[in-house]
């Protein structure tokens, strides 16, 4: 059973950069065929993909967050990482964590075969 778990801050300030992990146990980051991307939902709308990094260590944006994503990941603590710079209170949502079989679409989340909990990131001063 796949378990993948988020973490990081649950507050940040306006115009700092957010950082969030994912920890994944029970399969492997460089398993081929899958790909592990961050998504996110603010209070009311809908997810909206953000990232993915799969198993090549090939790296996928939106490109409508314009730069402000990173992904990269520890492959020996089998971890990747979401940085976002510039955060505004727009930022505001739960963060997911999850994996996905193959690649684009990215927003076909019916595709998504495992998630975290998700984390609230709240961007305030």
């Amino acid at each position: 059973q796949v378990q993948l778990q988020e973490s990081g801050p649950g507050l940040v300030k306006p115009s700092q950069t957010l950082s969030l992990t994912c920890t994944v146990s029970g399969g492997s980051i460089i398993t081929s065929y899958y790909a592990w991307s961050w998504l996110r939902q603010p209070p009311g709308k809908g997810l909206e993909w953000m990232g993915a990094i799969d198993s090549s260590g090939n790296i996928y944006y939106n490109p409508s967050l314009k730069s402000r994503p990173s992904i990269f990941r520890d492959t020996s603590k089998n971890q990747f990482t979401l940085q976002l710079s510039s955060v505004t209170p727009e930022d505001t949502a739960v963060y997911y964590c999850a994996r996905k079989l193959g690649g684009s679409p990215w927003d076909s989340y019916t595709d998504y075969d495992y998630w975290g909990q998700g984390t609230q990131v709240t961007v305030s001063s």
